[in-house]
This record gives C-alpha cells, structure tokens and sequence, in this order.
C-alpha cells in the first residue's frame, strides 16, 4: 500500500466495466476531486456502430468538464479518458495511447484485459486496476497482471454486482486482489487522489 503515499503523476487507474457497472462508476468519477492528480482511463464494452454520447454523458453525471476519447499516440495525461468504441486502448512505455483494431478479445473490443495488460507493462506497480460489474470473464486476465507486476488490484465485491461474472473471474484468478463494496471503492479512490 505504499502507492498511497507520495508523487502521483507517475501511476494511471484504469477502471473496467460491462453490464451493471455504470452507477458505481459514475460514484467513482464523482469522488474525483477538481484537481485529481493521475489519468483516470475507461474501459467499457460499448455497442460497435451505434452513435455514442457515453462521454458527454458520464461528464454530465459528474463534475468533470470533459471526457476524452484519445487518438492514437495522444500523450496520456491527468485527465478522464474513455475508450473509444471499437478499439482496443493500449498504453506505450512513453506513456502515449495506442489505438488498435485487432480481434475482439472475450467478444469485446475495447477488451479490459487488452487494457489492463498494456497499462500494466507501461506502468508497472503505478497501475490501479478497478474491475466493476460485467456479464462475461473480460478483465480477470489482465487483472492477474496488474497483480503481478505489483500494482493495486481491486474487484467489485460480487454480491454487490448486478452482474457478478466479470468480479467472480477476476477474484477466483487473481490471489491478491482487493475484493470492496462501491461504497469502499469510491471510498478508496478519495484516498488515492
């Protein structure tokens, strides 16, 4: 728990999500204090081809001004990024965004596990990963990873999710994750800012 302490413009929070996730993220974002001090990056299984208002909609819901969807080797900064429909969102070691159309990976593109991976490896132990609610196993992966490479992994406590399949995968898969209620997540994230 050391990363709760000192220089934060170094870590990165990826947050995951699919089904049933959007109140506790929306609680998240509206934790973020005006002058939060890391990128907070996105990623939700989002319908391909279908026009989305999804970041005018979540700045809405909160105090953030704006929601950004990064281009390619945009450089990653502290700001709310999400990412966009029908690429994967991947991190390079100088810590720009790279945008990729390979295979859904679980069905999904944008895939967390994508995600959660190539934030891990740029990152390191500055990684905080946050899995939410979701119907399939998409995260539990790249979780393992976060995990490994010693950054904080934090998983929605199942019995609070509306659908528990993306946290069970996760918590069966990854031994050192935290396993908290939304409540202690957004609680939690107040004190990583």
């Amino acid at each position: 728990m050391g990363m709760m302490t000192g220089d934060k413009s170094d870590m990165v929070m990826i947050i995951g999500g699919s089904a049933g996730s959007m109140p506790v993220l929306i609680g998240i974002l509206q934790a973020l204090p005006k002058n939060f001090r890391m990128p907070v990056v996105i990623v939700l299984h989002r319908m391909k081809n279908v026009e989305s208002e999804l970041n005018r909609l979540l700045a809405k819901e909160t105090t953030i001004n704006k929601i950004i969807e990064p281009d390619d080797k945009q450089p990653i900064l502290n700001q709310v990024y999400l990412a966009p429909q029908n690429y994967h969102l991947l991190a390079e070691k100088d810590r720009t965004f790279s945008l990729d159309y390979s295979e859904p990976v679980n069905f999904s593109r944008p895939s967390i596990d994508v995600s959660f991976s190539s934030f891990s490896k740029a990152y390191l132990n500055k990684t905080i990963g946050i899995l939410l609610s979701g119907a399939n196993k998409d995260g539990a992966e790249g979780m393992k990873e976060i995990d490994d490479r010693d950054g904080l992994a934090i998983v929605q406590d199942p019995l609070t999710a509306q659908y528990p399949a993306m946290p069970n995968a996760a918590i069966r898969l990854v031994t050192g994750c935290q396993v908290l209620a939304p409540n202690e997540i957004i609680d939690l994230v107040r004190l990583l800012q």
